[in-house]
């Protein structure tokens, strides 16, 4: 018989401090995932789900028309 590698499924971040809902006013948890450029680091080195991180891009962007972040930190000197 053949043996499949069963690996054990991290959980998201997002699983881990029982957040349901991602909101575009909470800045703190969004700027978690902003560089401090402004740009918005991937999923893969987050670790969070493809779903949360839908979520995610929708609320930094809500939150940057709404001026609560900011589209770019400084100019690149």
């Amino acid at each position: 018989m053949m043996e499949f590698d069963v690996r054990k499924r991290r959980k998201g971040r997002f699983a881990d401090i029982k957040v349901d809902l991602i909101d575009y006013k909470d800045e703190r948890l969004l700027r978690k995932f902003l560089t401090e450029n402004g740009k918005m680091i991937p999923r893969r080195i987050t670790g969070v789900s493809a779903k949360t991180q839908r979520r995610l891009t929708r609320a930094v962007k809500r939150a940057r028309i709404m001026a609560l972040l900011p589209f770019v930190e400084e100019a690149y000197k």
